[in-house]
Formats: C-alpha cells, sequence, structure tokens
C-alpha cells in the first residue's frame, strides 16, 4: 500500500494554505479534493472580504488568526500578483447606536486592531450618499480574488514538492496503529497510508470524519448549514468603501461590499437550511430594503437581483452562542496523527494562511520554517 507523510482533505483556501505550509516545512503532502477543480465549496461562495479581525473575542482563534492572517495575505497577494485592494469599511451607527459603535472600537482594540472614528461630518465627506449618526473606518479592510489566491496556494505548494489530486473523495478509512488508511473514490478506487491526515473538507468535514473507523463518533460535532443570501445591484453604487452597518442577533448585518471590478452586492442574510442548495430566492431581497435604506436612503426600487448564495458550517444551532474555530487534535479524540477542522467559517478565507501556521504547529511542523 502506497504512504504518504501527510494527506490533506479538501482544496479550499485552508486546505491550500495547510498544504502549502506543510510542503514549505518539507513534508510529502498530498492534497484530496472531491471536486474536478479546487475551491468549489465555501471558498468560492462568499464576500471575498479581507477582514481586520473587528468582532471576535480577544483571544479566540478567530481574533488571532484574523489579525495575523490579514498581514499574511496581503504579503502574500502582493508577492504572488493576486489581486486585491485595501478599501477600507465604514461600520455605520444611527442616532441610538453611538454606545453600540464605542463597544465595536473597544472589542477591536483588544484584537490590536485601531478603528477610527469619525463624525456624521466627516463620514460624508469621505461618502457624500452615506446617512449615518457616526461610523468607524477600518483602513485595513480590504477585498481579494479568492480564486487568484486559491490558484497562487495551489501553485506554491506544488512548486514545494505538494500534489492536488482532484476527483479524489475520501469514501472511507481506517484508524491504525501505524498510519491512518484512507480509501479513495473516483474512477480507480485506492487505498494509502498516511501517517498524518488533516480533514479540512469544509462542508464535509463532518462526513469524512465519520467515515473513519476507529474515530469515536462522539467527538465529532454537529453540522448546522446556514445560508447567506446574495444580492447584485444593478447599476453603479456610489460608493469607495466597503460598508456595514451594526451587527445584530449574531450576524453582521445586510452590508454592502464591493467586488473587483467595482460592482455592489448586498448580503450576506442568515437563512438556516436542512440541506445544501444554492438557489436565491428573489423575494427575500424584500427584507433588504428596509435595512440598506437605513445607512444609504437613495437605493432605488428594484435595484437588487439574485447573484449567489453561500452555506456556512456552523457547529452551533440557531440562537446559541457563536463558538471558535475547532481544530481537533489527538488530545481530544485520541487518534495519533489525525487533526480535524470544524467549523471554518468566516473570517477563514482572511486568516486562511494564519490558521495553516495554528494547525502546523500544533501538528509539531514549527510555522517559523515554514514561511
Amino acid at each position: 500500500m502506497e504512504r504518504v507523510q501527510c494527506v490533506v482533505i479538501g482544496a479550499g483556501v485552508v486546505g491550500l494554505a495547510l498544504a502549502r505550509t506543510l510542503a514549505r516545512a518539507g513534508q510529502e503532502v498530498l492534497v484530496l479534493e472531491a471536486e474536478d477543480r479546487i475551491g468549489t465549496g465555501i471558498s468560492s461562495r462568499n464576500s471575498e472580504v479581507v477582514h481586520a479581525g473587528i468582532y471576535y473575542p480577544a483571544g479566540s482563534l478567530k481574533a488571532r488568526t484574523c489579525v495575523a492572517g490579514n498581514r499574511l495575505l496581503y504579503a502574500f497577494c502582493e508577492a504572488h500578483g493576486v489581486a486585491c485592494r485595501r478599501l477600507g469599511k465604514l461600520i455605520v451607527a444611527q442616532a441610538d447606536q453611538r454606545d453600540a459603535l464605542r463597544g465595536i472600537q473597544a472589542k477591536a482594540a483588544a484584537n490590536g486592531v485601531a478603528l477610527d472614528w469619525l463624525e456624521a461630518e466627516a463620514v460624508g465627506e469621505l461618502e457624500p450618499d452615506l446617512r449615518c449618526a457616526a461610523a468607524l473606518h477600518s483602513p485595513t479592510t480590504g477585498i481579494v480574488d479568492s480564486h487568484g489566491l486559491m490558484r497562487a496556494l495551489a501553485l506554491d505548494a506544488e512548486a514545494h514538492g505538494a500534489t492536488v489530486a482532484l476527483r479524489s473523495p475520501v469514501v472511507g478509512g481506517q484508524v491504525g496503529r501505524d498510519g491512518i488508511e484512507l480509501r479513495i473514490g473516483g474512477e480507480d478506487p485506492v487505498s494509502l497510508r498516511a501517517e498524518r491526515v488533516f480533514n479540512a473538507a469544509g462542508l464535509g468535514a463532518q462526513a469524512v470524519a465519520r467515515r473513519l473507523e476507529g474515530l469515536a463518533p462522539e467527538t465529532v460535532p454537529p453540522q448546522f448549514l446556514s445560508k447567506g443570501n446574495y444580492y447584485g445591484l444593478s447599476g453603479k453604487a456610489p460608493f469607495a468603501r466597503l460598508v456595514y452597518p451594526i451587527p445584530s442577533q449574531g450576524a453582521l448585518g445586510v452590508h454592502l461590499t464591493l467586488d473587483l471590478a467595482g460592482q455592489a452586492r448586498f448580503g450576506p442574510d442568515v437563512e438556516w437550511i436542512e440541506r445544501e442548495t444554492y438557489d436565491v430566492d428573489p423575494r427575500r431581497a424584500d427584507s433588504f430594503y428596509a435595512e440598506v435604506r437605513t445607512y444609504w436612503p437613495g437605493l432605488p426600487d428594484g435595484a437588487l437581483q439574485p447573484a449567489y448564495a453561500g452555506i456556512r458550517p456552523k457547529i452551533h444551532g440557531p440562537g446559541e452562542p457563536q463558538p471558535d474555530f475547532l481544530i481537533q487534535t489527538e488530545a481530544v479524540h485520541g487518534v495519533p496523527g489525525l487533526v480535524n477542522l470544524y467549523g471554518i467559517e468566516s473570517p477563514g478565507l482572511t486568516a486562511s494562511l494564519a490558521l495553516a501556521e495554528e494547525v502546523a504547529d500544533r501538528a509539531g511542523f514549527p510555522a517559523a520554517s515554514a514561511r
């Protein structure tokens, strides 16, 4: 049976970043991707926003990897020619939300992120069509070409010896004393034995874990699917920056983002679903208008058109507190060489490079040698 040092399951942005980190640390790395292309899941269905690390609890894995990942991501993009822009972001508050805005500024400061306080007049100078009582300006928030980023990560990983195998779903496996045996489906099913397996399968992470014989089922957390719908703006938006309202009910609110071509879109909302589906109901846009008009009164009627949807692989249900990223190692599940990544949602894109270093560190590969 073929033996491999490290197998990464999932060629999304986190899996590819991890493969690159391991390969640069001198490890033999094989990436197994079920689909016929890299990054077809969560990584290709998001806002493509480079987050600053504002909203997460101080000291949390999300906060640490987002703040560090922001710096690493911009540096990687510059070095590898990946399109990205530091557009900046305005978090806007209405008259009765100034205290909430101060709270966001304090939380960001605790994470080492400095936000500038702007009164309405100063906001108007930056964005004349924006209405608010005050706002916070985040200069390090930006946007990135997520597909270009993943291609660059894959190329750099391969340049350091990693192999990416497409159409290679993990259909089963067994935990052993001398490694983990994986059964790989596809046109020519094969088995291989890996010294270390990193489960970065995103929406499929729990399913992959449950296919591993010898892994205690109770160590696999439940999965909840939270769909986010996006609506594109017909016509040109009069904004040069991203615009976010005050967060509410565990979500960031219907915010305005821009792509690299300058096209505006709104979303995502929160729609809890039972099965994976990506259709966008045009009627859901009706609820967007009132919220958007709290900060952009000039939004024309009928201007929002269905764009696309993404699904967050949450490990908590509706109304429950949002947990941190979950990196599950032998210390929890008792299987040597196995690392499961669960609940890697936003800010996973921004955090990907720092998250890869964190996982490599926990697996015993010093991140310093992997940069």
